[in-house]
């Protein structure tokens, strides 16, 4: 059986030789393996031919985390701490659209769930902290160890993604500033921290629509987090 190709979004850098270079982390790619699926690195600055023939072989998409959206693209309050990727919106935002229109299975990660948010109509808070009331500390960038696991996450019953995990509260790593303010029209949320925000979308009706605010890539020796990865997979293999 050919395992099912996987596209992960990606972001240029610049390497130790001061030279563009196309990248994701490698846990993106482990996962999808660990899983079953095949992963394709999708450029941010590929040409929407290309991107849109490339979609075309693919049996899933994964949005990979990164850095925040422009705040044009859904109306944002301003703040210093914004650092935007615009390469990434401009093929993201589309794409997602796009495999939303082909019912392929997609899931978004951290920056990837916000991409799912805003493509379709929904807000965000641009520094939770002081826009989210009592709000917890969800940046833990700074610290070196992803899979410290910052603060538990309650999955909602009766949706897709308490289906796939198996549990009713997992304990997640923290590593963004920004998060889900309004959602979009269509989606359901799936998850929230203790502080009430957002930490899983899905699209209801979709054959494999999630996303959530963590970083299950770094976490795959949860069982939940495998049931999500091998859940995904599944959901292409069906889809080729």
């Amino acid at each position: 059986m050919t395992q099912p190709l996987i596209g992960i979004t990606s972001r240029i850098v610049m390497n130790p030789s001061n030279l563009p270079a196309v990248q994701i982390l490698r846990a993106y790619a482990d996962a999808v393996i660990a899983a079953g699926g095949t992963p394709v690195l999708i450029p941010p600055e590929l040409p929407v031919p290309n991107w849109r023939g490339l979609l075309s072989r693919l049996d899933g998409v994964l949005f990979s985390g990164g850095g925040d959206i422009g705040i044009e693209h859904f109306k944002g309050q301003p703040h210093e701490t914004i650092e935007v990727d615009l390469e990434r919106d401009m093929i993201e935002l589309p794409l997602l659209r796009a495999v939303v229109e082909d019912g392929k299975p997609f899931l978004g990660i951290c920056r990837g769930l916000q991409v799912v948010n805003v493509a379709l109509g929904g807000t965000l808070y641009t520094h939770i902290m002081d826009q989210h009331p009592n709000a917890l500390d969800h940046d833990m960038r700074e610290d070196a160890i992803r899979t410290h696991l910052a603060h538990p996450v309650r999955i909602e019953e009766g949706t897709r993604l308490a289906e796939i995990l198996g549990e009713p509260v997992v304990q997640v790593n923290s590593l963004h500033h920004q998060g889900i303010k309004e959602l979009a029209p269509g989606l359901k949320a799936s998850a929230h921290a203790p502080d009430g925000l957002i930490e899983g979308i899905e699209l209801p009706e979709h054959p494999f629509g999630l996303a959530v605010q963590w970083h299950p890539e770094w976490l795959m020796d949860q069982q939940a987090t495998q049931n999500l990865f091998k859940g995904f997979i599944q959901a292409a293999q069906e889809q080729k």
